[in-house]
């Protein structure tokens, strides 16, 4: 059964408390929040105060996705936040394993978090310091994108790097996920579906989550 962590990229900003909410009253496992630079990815998104604010709501998991430059400055602030674990970006970390230790050192899991051309090879350093791998399969930036096709090889590529070693590391899946490629993603093996537009723009955002669930 999938984790399901909705991205709240994606929620009503004006009706924040409603949508969080409706979060807590579904099957929702995770709180997915994506903290943007402007530098690192070419949009602005909110920072700890919004994050903070948002902990407020709810005890479910904070899935904090930092998309930013020198993320070692603001580790720390995020976990004040509420931040209960924290992917910052391979291509953004030319230290990764000391990046990985201040998360972990903080009392927080620790992720890290691959844009679309990384080839998932470069995780064989770090892949045993990790609890997650977030497996970016839009370019990371804006939320309403198009899956790219050739993710489902990496994630299995990933995964099977994963078993090989027997490590207890999840693979999230962080980009077009509908309830149309949900089975095909979760069948090449991952473990977890971050869902923005595909949860907050549907109908019933709840019923959709039930529905991620299954897949």
């Amino acid at each position: 059964m999938a984790i399901v962590a909705p991205s709240l990229l994606a929620a009503n900003f004006l009706n924040l408390e409603k949508e969080c909410k409706m979060l807590n009253e579904s099957e929702a496992d995770w709180f997915h929040l994506d903290v943007m630079d402007g530098s690192f990815v070419p949009n602005i998104s909110y920072g700890p105060m919004i994050i903070e604010f948002m902990r407020r709501t709810t005890k479910k998991l904070f899935d904090v996705h930092l998309m930013i430059v020198e993320p070692e400055k603001y580790i720390e602030d995020f976990r004040k936040a509420g931040a209960d674990q924290i992917s910052v970006h391979i291509e953004a970390c030319p230290h990764l394993h000391r990046n990985i230790q201040q998360i972990k050192s903080l009392g927080m899991k620790a992720g890290v978090a691959v844009n679309p051309h990384t080839p998932v090879s470069l995780l064989v350093d770090i892949l045993q310091d990790v609890d997650l791998i977030n497996l970016m399969t839009v370019n990371p930036g804006f939320g309403g994108q198009k899956f790219i096709p050739h993710s489902l090889s990496k994630i299995r590529e990933l995964r099977k790097m994963i078993d090989t070693w027997n490590l207890p590391v999840l693979i999230e899946i962080d980009g077009g996920v509908t309830l149309e490629n949900a089975g095909d993603i979760m069948a090449a093996g991952a473990h977890v579906l971050v869902a923005g537009n595909t949860v907050f723009k549907s109908a019933d955002p709840k019923a959709t989550i039930s529905k991620l669930k299954t897949l």
